[in-house]
């Protein structure tokens, strides 16, 4: 991760396919193709690979939230259960259809903690999204339960985590929904673009017209499709899809190269005994797309991650204190900073989170370093970054 650093011919032979024709939309102008569809193309090679009957192709992963969501029937007043780790776009695509973020706590998996979920359902729930953050999943078969208990749909974010799998299943597969990410630096990139990937027919046709302004894709007249519903524009380019194709190709050997950069970095400071490691629950393998492990308490992690960036040891993150991930700096959530007025049930029914206690959440996230894995070390950068890396923790505690 990311797969940009190992853009090559293929990349360029795909996109080089798209301007040929001078067709940079992914619908309509057929007569001008040349029978190049690139964005179906990488909606059946998704389909494959990921191991279900339908995948959506859309702008982010922000939107494939969105458009997940909107295709499932969710919106204002809908409480969605998701965790106090993750990236923002998780209750930014909540609040973008009206729907309510419900914040709970992770536990050791760095992921959402079932009994935190269970403990938060309302009659006003109607989808518990785990996200798998850094490579790693949820504790999925837990919560896949807490859902059928409750009739609640199971929504996975897997935007950090393609290529991971649990109880065999590649992880977006085992719930209702599952959405990607394929931003600049993720695992497969097309530069911006995201998917949604389901076994349920209705839910594929309403992610198909909802990310394109309600259209039916009925006929070959763009003009004349009617639109059976509202939708919005969350279309991928056919250019940015050409680039996403020849990385899907090439996930396995992306794979590879993370899970053996990551085994050697892993092996060589799992002999510190301070260190533990993240959760990763009975069943499942992670993507390897960062190295995850605890440190004894808050100080002593502050410590080793300054001491890793100043010591050159680069891409590893403390979370804690990101204005990006964790819940700590959302104030513009917290305060419900926005330039349009919300839904009245955004106000009505969203948590004051200035006074919520997720002290748990912070026992875990207080303590986590994550360092990212890169694909395009050499074995021996690798293995110096390994020994500095033991050096500079050991030196720290």
């Amino acid at each position: 991760m990311p797969g940009f650093e190992l853009f090559g011919e293929q990349e360029k032979k795909q996109v080089q396919d798209v301007l040929d024709t001078g067709v940079l939309m992914r619908y309509g102008f057929d007569g001008m193709r040349n029978g190049q569809w690139k964005a179906l193309e990488l909606e059946k090679a998704l389909e494959k690979r990921m191991e279900v009957k339908h995948a959506q192709l859309v702008s982010s992963g922000t939107s494939a939230l969105t458009v997940a969501l909107a295709s499932a029937g969710i919106g204002a007043g809908d409480e969605v259960i998701m965790p106090t780790f993750t990236f923002v776009a998780s209750f930014e695509s909540i609040l973008a259809i009206g729907a309510v973020p419900v914040l709970v706590d992770v536990d050791d998996t760095l992921t959402l903690n079932p009994e935190a979920v269970e403990n938060a359902i309302t009659e006003k729930t109607k989808v518990v999204m785990p996200v798998h953050m850094c490579g790693s999943m949820a504790d999925l078969k837990a919560l896949k339960s807490i859902c059928d208990k409750y009739n609640l749909l199971l929504l996975e974010d897997a935007c950090q985590a393609i290529g991971g799998t649990f109880d065999g299943k590649p992880l977006g597969s085992y719930g209702d929904l599952g959405c990607f990410s394929f931003d600049y630096v993720k695992t497969i990139t097309c530069g911006e673009g995201g998917a949604v990937i389901t076994n349920k027919e209705k839910y594929k046709i309403n992610a198909d017209h909802y990310s394109d302004h309600g259209h039916d894709h009925v006929g070959k007249d763009r003009g004349a499709e009617t639109h059976p519903f509202l939708g919005y524009n969350y279309r991928i380019s056919e250019l940015n899809a050409a680039v996403g194709l020849a990385q899907i190709e090439r996930l396995d050997e992306f794979l590879s190269i993370q899970k053996k950069n990551y085994r050697i970095l892993r092996e060589a400071i799992e002999t510190i005994p301070e260190v533990t490691f993240r959760r990763v629950p009975e069943g499942g393998e992670e993507s390897y797309a960062f190295l995850n492990f605890f440190l004894p308490d808050e100080n002593t992690a502050k410590r080793v991650h300054q001491a890793l960036g100043n010591g050159g040891v680069d891409a590893c993150f403390y979370w804690y204190d990101n204005n990006w991930h964790y819940y700590r700096k959302w104030e513009h959530l917290t305060n419900l900073k926005s330039l349009g007025k919300l839904p009245q049930a955004v106000y009505n029914q969203l948590p004051d989170y200035s006074k919520s206690d997720f002290s748990k959440s912070d026992h875990w996230v207080g303590r986590a370093i994550s360092c990212l894995i890169k694909l395009g070390w050499s074995e021996t950068e690798v293995k110096e970054r390994a020994e500095k890396m033991t050096s500079l923790i050991q030196g720290t505690i």
